[in-house]
């Protein structure tokens, strides 16, 4: 068997109906498009969501609630993490760069420390927040902490 031997099973395939060949061929006039309106004109699209007059979905549904766009929303690590991080990736300092580096923190990520947990190593830190319960562990171990902006 070849590519050019290769046919449709037998009755799969039917002659195409020739649409709005006259009158005498029974599929004239409209071409069974029905009568008039916008799905019978030529070039004929319908809009995403457009429900043919009646209330679109979108509308008809209650809205709830309010979405702030102020919204600053941070990845957040508690000091507990922070120490297993530490031994894991073998870091230096807390930084964005080297959480980025790992691939634990998009680069366009605000990471904020949070004081759930225990701090055993003496580490630097350079995020975007930090609560006061994690500063004050974190100086107490030894560590610097820097706000970025």
């Amino acid at each position: 068997m070849k590519l050019h031997n290769l046919k449709p099973a037998e009755g799969s395939t039917h002659s195409e109906k020739r649409l709005g060949r006259g009158e005498a061929s029974g599929k004239g006039g409209t071409s069974t498009k029905g009568n008039k309106g916008q799905q019978q004109r030529a070039g004929y699209a319908s809009k995403m969501a457009h429900e043919g007059g009646q209330m679109p979905i979108q509308r008809r549904i209650p809205k709830r609630g309010f979405k702030n766009p102020h919204r600053v929303s941070y990845t957040v690590f508690n000091l507990g993490q922070v120490d297993q991080l530490v031994e894991k990736y073998e870091l230096k300092e807390f930084s964005l760069d080297n959480l980025y580096i790992n691939g634990l923190v998009n680069q366009s990520a605000l990471v904020k420390v949070l004081g759930t947990g225990e701090l055993k190593s003496k580490i630097d830190f350079k995020v975007n927040a930090i609560s006061a319960k994690a500063k004050a562990a974190i100086e107490a171990a030894g560590g610097t902490v820097e706000i970025l902006k």
